[in-house]
This record gives C-alpha cells, structure tokens and sequence, in this order.
C-alpha cells in the first residue's frame, strides 16, 4: 500500500496525541499540529494536491479556526482532502465546511473504524477526481451537478437529513435525486454505488 500522510491539526494535546497513535497503528504517517497556522508554516509547497495526503482538523480552535483554515488553504490553491472532527454543537459549522468543499466531517467522540473510513474514503475520492478514473467517469457524467453533489454526501456517509442541510434541499427532493442518481449509474445497493463513485465500478 502507498505511504499515505495525514495532517493532524488539533489545539487538544491529548486529543491530538491519542489521534496521531490510532492512525500511526492503522498504517498512516502522521504530522501533527498544535495549529492551523503552525501547519500552514511547516506544509511543503511541493507536496500540494498530493493525492496520498489528508487533513483531519479541528473545528473550533483559537487564533484560527478550522474554516479559516480550509478558506486559507483554497486562497492558496492547496487542494487537501479534509475531514473535520468536531463537538456536537459545531454540527452548523461542519455542514458549513462541507459546503465549502470539505470531504468529510465527525462528531466526538468517534470510533477508530470511522475515522479511518473516512480518510480511505476522502483520499480514494481525490485520487479518482485528479486520475479520471474510466469507465466511472462515463456513468457518473450521466448525472446533473445536484445529483452528484448528493452523491459525494453520500459517499461521506451522510444521512438524508444531513445532506438536505448541507444542500439547502428538503429531504424528499434528496430522496428523488437518491433514486434518480441509482437509477442513472445502474446499481441497487449502497455498496455499488460506493464502487462507482470511488472509480472501481
């Protein structure tokens, strides 16, 4: 398996900490950082749109944010795949994240399974995007620009309601594009459609 990197910006030494040794023993190299300015500082300009590199931040962190940081990163043309982590109360902030583009987030305290499912997810969805990946690309360039932003909710595990806040839709005209979306792409179950999604359809 390639080396893959992640980024981990958190202000909690002991968060950060436990974080960095969960991904360390799942495989992943990690870098972590007390801040997003600290991160911003150390993060080497040719390693950008690096498809084998993730940030995982968090939401509300003194001096800078986590969105300030995602809004800094896109004045930088600097192209991460992010997942937010964040308490219950940031739920507004993250679906606001993920408007702006962020892969993912979760709230704490999470699981090491999610955690590390949402990075796989993250960074097979960059690689698929920058690699074109064939024959999917054909079935999802069948969808309209809603259906596949429905899609990338989706495949970030998502649920309707979520989804419908993040895309400033109401649940049903999420459950109509779901079923146009499958009916489009030719699958019937979630799995199959994570397959196509990701470029292995």
């Amino acid at each position: 398996m390639p080396e893959i990197r992640v980024y981990l910006v958190d202000d909690n030494d002991g968060f950060r900490d436990s974080t960095a040794w969960l991904l360390e023993t799942s495989g992943f190299e990690v870098e972590s950082f007390a801040s997003g300015a600290a991160f911003l500082a150390a993060y080497a300009g040719h390693r950008h749109g690096d498809a084998s590199e993730c940030l995982v931040s968090d939401i509300r962190m003194p001096e800078m944010s986590g969105l300030q940081l995602q809004d800094e990163l896109g004045r930088r043309g600097i192209q991460l795949p992010i997942v937010f982590v964040t308490a219950h109360g940031d739920v507004p902030l993250a679906v606001e994240a993920m408007r702006k583009g962020a892969s993912n987030f979760l709230e704490k305290p999470f699981s090491e399974q999610a955690l590390v499912d949402a990075l796989r997810t993250a960074l097979a969805h960059s690689r698929n995007r920058g690699a074109g990946g064939g024959m999917a690309n054909e079935l999802l360039a069948k969808l309209s620009p809603r259906e596949r932003q429905v899609l990338d909710l989706v495949v970030a595990s998502k649920p309707n309601k979520i989804i419908a806040d993040i895309l400033g839709i109401s649940i049903k005209t999420v459950e109509l594009h779901r079923a146009n979306m499958m009916s489009k792409l030719g699958v019937r179950s979630l799995p199959e459609l994570m397959k196509v999604a990701l470029g292995h359809g």
